[in-house]
């Protein structure tokens, strides 16, 4: 898969119309199956794979024998709860032909805007990943309403995809790529290959541009691309409708690149994190300098003290015995039960708390000297 070359983390985002048949509202199993392939041979090179699904609501209505007309929020929700089931089995029941395990993922917009709940969320994608798990990451629509819900899970997959680092976002969909109008209405519409960079005049473009299926069109495909390109992913648009959706994008399958605005999506991360104030210090021995500074995370073994006071989750300056200011990181923990567990060795974590906590007090990724 020659161009994914060089991405160690993919996100690819799958739109309900090419899961689900639109006349039965069934699982497109054949489909699936060689979606299930292309995950296979993209994790024979060494790369992870997360998956945005949508289709549980579209599964549901149909065991709950609900009309095709639009649902009340009460419906939407009840026929989400009935289909994540089934759509969470089926990408089990693909995967596992292929050796490959899988976990279900469901979140709301309140898990990234706090900051808690986001390195929860990060903490456990990265934990799978490391096992080897493909995460089917989905909107917990039994919970979600209007006022908490991303809307559209192009906008969910360009966050899933900025939270974990990914280095590629694809979103499949009924759409080929971007075009300089909207192709169904206007002949000489162009379509573009790549990308550079979102301008006013591309923005414009994406105006009048709408899928038949999608609920915001090109629109929130743009706005996804604008969140990922910014933290140093790229994104393609690609038509999904075709058996081994991904690898067949190798020929003559036409899709649109939107490159990267920056090479390293880390690198936006710990931008972002440097700007943060922080509300608390963590001072740290010789030993744990000599750890960060070669890329080790921060244990609480080599934490001396603990200053003011800060909640899970806030930015902490990091600073040696001298004084002298290191770098900023999101601590695992509160101040509170920092200053427990200073000094102490991670299997001593749970005696000492009472429950199991993480490993470290801050996690290297985030940590911006």
């Amino acid at each position: 898969m020659e161009f994914v070359n060089g991405a160690k983390r993919v996100v690819i985002k799958i739109g309900s119309s090419l899961l689900v048949d639109q006349k039965t509202s069934s699982i497109r199993s054949a489909w699936l199956h060689s979606l299930s392939e292309d995950i296979r041979d993209m994790h024979s090179n060494g790369i992870e794979v997360v998956i945005v699904s949508s289709g549980s609501i579209a599964l549901g209505r149909k065991v709950l024998s609900l009309p095709d007309s639009s649902l009340s929020l009460e419906q939407s929700q009840a026929s989400a709860a009935v289909g994540q089931i089934q759509l969470a089995q089926a990408y089990q029941e693909s995967l596992a032909q292929h050796f490959i395990k899988t976990a279900q993922i469901l979140v709301t917009l309140e898990d990234s805007k706090d900051r808690r709940r986001y390195l929860n969320s990060q903490a456990t994608v990265e934990t799978l990943l490391e096992m080897g798990v493909v995460p089917i990451v989905n909107e917990n629509d039994t919970v979600a309403t209007d006022e908490i819900k991303y809307g559209d899970n192009d906008r969910l997959a360009a966050q899933v995809s900025v939270t974990i680092g990914a280095d590629l976002l694809i979103l499949l969909s009924d759409v080929d790529g971007f075009y300089s109008s909207n192709p169904m209405i206007d002949p000489n519409a162009s379509h573009v290959p790549t990308i550079e960079k979102i301008t006013p005049e591309i923005e414009a473009m994406a105006e009048d541009t709408r899928s038949k299926f999608s609920k915001g069109g090109m629109k929130t495909k743009l706005l996804a691309a604008k969140i990922t390109t910014t933290a140093g992913c790229a994104m393609i648009i690609a038509r999904g409708t075709n058996f081994n959706p991904i690898s067949s994008m190798e020929g003559s399958v036409k899709s649109t690149l939107f490159k990267a605005q920056i090479e390293d999506p880390k690198t936006a991360r710990k931008k972002w994190i440097s700007t943060m104030k922080p509300l608390g210090e963590l001072v740290i021995d010789e030993g744990a300098v000599k750890a960060l500074n070669s890329g080790k995370s921060l244990l609480p073994a080599g934490v001396l003290d603990v200053r003011k006071s800060f909640e899970r989750g806030d930015a902490v300056s990091i600073t040696n015995s001298a004084g002298d200011v290191l770098g900023v990181g999101l601590c695992a923990y509160s101040s509170d039960e920092a200053r427990s567990i200073i000094g102490c060795q991670t299997s001593e974590i749970e005696k000492i708390l009472g429950y199991v906590g993480r490993d470290v007090i801050v996690h290297r990724d985030n940590i911006a000297f």
